[in-house]
């Protein structure tokens, strides 16, 4: 099981004197469950992918990080399932969502794919690199993991980065600066769009039925 670990991950007898002994938190219990009964019988394993994002939840709740999934957690996950530990970790190994080595609090994932280069990915990546962000490393405080990933579905409002849960769009150099220092000064800075935009739609606000911005509005009067 060893030779599955990064040359970067502490040696298996260190994870395992760490999180040999992990388990479920009282909450994350009954969540568990929950996610498991949605399945019929005999349908269990398809619990895997939420339970594994549980678990690295969890890891996150204790290390004060994004979360990760040392190799006896994903063991633990796959006994919960009763399924083969490899089976859980090739899932683990096919989705990015899973990180597989530690990473700090916040996971910046800076999109390379070709309508965020085209829209100004690199000034993204250069704002990450002024406040000492490296591709592939953590800062030395454990605050920021920056890693450039492919398409993460935004392309309308590239380029566009995911820090944890969340995504922060229509990125400038001076955008991307401002989000990494409210983080960095413990703040949530409002995800979505960096301009004046309502979600997807053209900046400057919609071309087409511009009453339906504020209310449900009733254009029939006007279509009769």
């Amino acid at each position: 099981m060893a030779d599955h670990l990064p040359n970067s991950l502490p040696h298996i007898d260190e994870l395992r004197s760490r999180w040999g002994g992990f388990a479920w938190t009282p909450e994350n219990e009954a969540q568990a469950k929950l996610v498991v009964g949605r399945y019929p019988p005999g349908r269990q394993h398809s619990a895997i992918i939420p339970l594994l994002d549980l678990a690295q939840r969890q890891v996150g709740e204790e290390t004060q990080t994004q979360g990760w999934l040392p190799v006896p957690v994903i063991e633990y996950v796959a006994a919960y399932l009763n399924m083969p530990y490899m089976r859980a970790y090739e899932v683990a190994t096919f989705y990015t969502m899973f990180n597989l080595s530690p990473v700090g609090r916040f996971h910046v994932q800076v999109c390379g794919t070709t309508p965020c280069m085209l829209r100004g990915s690199d000034d993204v990546l250069a704002a990450c690199a002024a406040k000492g962000l490296r591709k592939g490393g953590t800062t030395p405080e454990g605050l920021f993991t920056l890693t450039e990933v492919e398409c993460l579905g935004a392309c309308a409002n590239a380029p566009m980065v995911q820090i944890n849960d969340d995504n922060y769009e229509d990125l400038t150099f001076e955008s991307t600066t401002a989000v990494l220092e409210a983080l960095a000064r413990g703040e949530r800075p409002r995800p979505g769009p960096q301009i004046e935009r309502q979600t997807s739609a053209p900046a400057g606000g919609p071309t087409t039925l511009p009453e339906m911005v504020a209310e449900n509005h009733d254009y029939r009067g006007q279509w009769a």
